[in-house]
């Protein structure tokens, strides 16, 4: 884990320093970005020397399956499933991130139809970062938007690549190659070649509609699906995931390692010193906030049933002794030392998160606007199975989407109270492990079950695979590894054969690829607003991957899909907008309060308003022009931003 541990520090702690910088040099540049990546090499040097990486069994009196431990790493490198996952995982991430924007001709292209709006977005904020925009930015897809509201410190990382002269399409293909052998690794560490095959082949019953058609394809990704495949509509989409995941995974097998595998004599050995904790954990909410909250509800849980744990053996001195004993307790130490010796989860994880409360806080502040984006915390119980397309009753809904996923689970769940109490395990004895990462693996999905946690309720799987990857590791040891061969095999096939079908016909769909932009018009579209200014906002028709957007420039108004998935409404901007654009009598007015500088009007312009009169033309200087379209200053009718 020594590698994992210096590669997401540098990726951390560079974004980290980028962000520090351009706050205090009032946006990013050349000496900045190299200031902000040697700083995280050698905060990832000092990560590589001071995490601790030694496979350890699980402590058997912590856990009833206690006969299922990890191998060394050489040993269990050797066996051919792993090198069948590895092989599976390989072309997932080569055909997912080698095609992930290439070149085609005069045309970029994109692999992954699920990803275009997305990638399109991605790129925006990393060239937006890259011009130089003063930090942390006002929102360039929403004019009302004083601040960007969005956990994009990937897209920050990569624009301190550019500033090292790294292509565009070489950084992103680079750092998701990257980031899929740190996932692989993770995953391996959290939870073996089931973990690996949970995170590539998630499903539910709908793959199997091969049966009939004996074609592959991503029967996941229709529109009544929901739990469709992670690494196809989320890890490749969604950028924040790729580094999300893999510290994510890292601090569990820290935690797991920390508290329930390493003995008395090796404490002083901890697997990740507790400043690799810190900076992973409370800036996550630059890079996924999802994934924040899911590793704050885990820690409070560990905290709490420790806790409760102690309060446990309190109660049970004082009903025994009386007030004496809790006079003993009170003014005795040795009394208190030997109910209270064994505090190490509460006194890590309390430290840990009072260590946070300032720089979590600080990148909270920073993601939601200073505070003001509203809230989207909504209770909605059933997650999405009453929602538009994806609606069905209960039972066919999940049995759809999860197969024997659910009956699985709580079969674990049954099976693991029973152990712990057939064991011997009482409240006021240390925990055993499946049941410290069980709980809170059962909180966050009661939590992503019941209460929407963003403006589309299919957001809510940023959280509730959390749940799904706490509990790989022992549906395997607990459960599944006790069947025989045959039945083992049965339930891999029924777990994870439709997310196999559907991954890879998936990656099949995409061949031919989809139009993405034309490089032309880009390039001289970026030409022709490089010698403008970098905070000037234009009016221009919203769509994903307009040439303004993907030169990082500043328009009124974005993608509306974008729009509403970060909370904004946005009907009333939007006619403003199209008044403007349609050249109506007020038009001059509907500038200045859209704060326009710049109107920008090229072929999705004429095609989205052929009726507009464009009275700017004769009023308004022309600042450039060619087969692209032209650009006009409103700066005479409008206020400068």
């Amino acid at each position: 884990m020594k590698w994992l541990s210096a590669g997401l520090i540098f990726v951390n702690l560079s974004t980290v320093c980028g962000l520090l910088l351009g706050m205090a040099g009032n946006g990013l540049n050349e000496l900045s970005a190299v200031l902000a990546l040697v700083s995280g090499g050698a905060f990832a040097l000092a990560a590589y020397l001071g995490t601790s990486d030694s496979s350890t069994r699980p402590n058997i009196s912590n856990s009833p399956a206690g006969e299922s431990f990890i191998l060394p790493p050489l040993k269990r490198y050797r066996h051919v499933w792993f090198w069948a996952m590895a092989a599976c995982f390989a072309l997932f991430a080569l055909r997912s991130f080698c095609w992930l924007l290439y070149v085609d001709g005069e045309q970029l292209r994109i692999q992954s139809p699920n990803n275009l709006g997305d990638l399109a977005l991605h790129i925006t904020y990393i060239r937006y970062f890259a011009n130089g925009v003063s930090l942390w930015p006002a929102n360039p897809i929403y004019v009302f938007s004083e601040h960007l509201r969005y956990p994009a410190g990937m897209d920050l990382f990569n624009a301190l690549l550019s500033y090292l002269h790294v292509d565009l399409i070489r950084g992103l293909v680079w750092t998701g190659l990257l980031a899929s052998i740190a996932t692989f690794y993770a995953f391996f560490r959290w939870g073996g070649m089931f973990g690996i095959a949970g995170f590539l082949f998630n499903g539910g019953v709908a793959g199997f509609e091969f049966l009939k058609t004996l074609k592959f394809g991503d029967y996941q990704g229709g529109k009544t699906i929901a739990w469709k495949s992670i690494p196809l509509t989320m890890f490749v989409t969604q950028r924040g995931l790729l580094y999300a995941i893999p510290a994510g995974l890292l601090l569990l097998w820290s935690w797991r390692e920390r508290f329930f595998r390493i003995g008395e004599r090796n404490r002083h050995r901890a697997p990740l010193p507790f400043w690799v904790e810190l900076a992973l954990y409370a800036s996550m909410p630059l890079f996924h906030f999802h994934t924040f909250l899911a590793l704050s509800i885990v820690l409070v849980c560990l905290f709490g049933l420790e806790l409760v744990n102690q309060l446990k053996l309190t109660f049970d001195l004082i009903r025994r002794e009386g007030i004496a004993g809790l006079r003993s307790l009170i003014i005795g130490k040795t009394r208190w030392g030997e109910l209270f010796s064994d505090t190490r989860i509460r006194k890590h994880v309390a430290l840990l998160l009072v260590s946070s409360v300032v720089p979590a806080t600080f990148f909270v502040w920073l993601i939601t606007d200073q505070f003001h984006a509203r809230s989207v915390l909504e209770w909605h119980p059933g997650w999405v199975q009453n929602d538009d397309d994806f609606a069905a009753p209960f039972f066919q809904f999940w049995l759809m989407n999860f197969g024997i996923w659910v009956p699985l689970v709580f079969a674990l769940i049954g099976l693991s109270g029973w152990n712990a109490w057939k064991s011997g395990w009482r409240w006021g004895k240390n925990l055993p492990e499946d049941v410290a990462f069980l709980l809170p693996a059962s909180a966050i999905f009661i939590l992503a079950f019941f209460v929407q946690t963003a403006p589309w309720g299919w957001d809510n799987l940023k959280l509730m695979i959390w749940a799904y990857f706490l509990v790989l590791p022992f549906l395997w040891s607990d459960l599944i590894i006790r069947w025989s061969m045959p039945i083992r095999i049965a339930v891999w096939i029924a777990l994870f054969g439709s997310g196999f079908i559907s991954l890879f016909g998936g990656l099949a769909a995409g061949r031919p690829g989809f139009e993405f932009s034309d490089r032309a018009e880009l390039d001289a579209i970026g030409i022709a607003a490089r010698r403008l200014p970098v905070e000037a906002r234009f009016a221009a028709y919203p769509i994903y991957n307009h040439p303004l957007l993907l030169q990082g420039r500043k328009v009124v108004l974005g993608y509306p899909g974008h729009l509403w998935t970060e909370g904004f409404e946005y009907t009333d901007t939007y006619n403003w907008l199209t008044k403007l654009m349609q050249g109506s009598a007020d038009w001059r007015e509907i500038a200045r309060a859209l704060r326009v500088r710049y109107l920008f009007w090229g072929r999705e312009e004429m095609i989205n308003y052929p009726a507009s009169k464009r009275p700017w033309e004769a009023t308004a200087p022309l600042v450039a022009s060619g087969n692209w379209g032209a650009i006009y200053d409103l700066e005479p009718t409008a206020v400068r931003p």
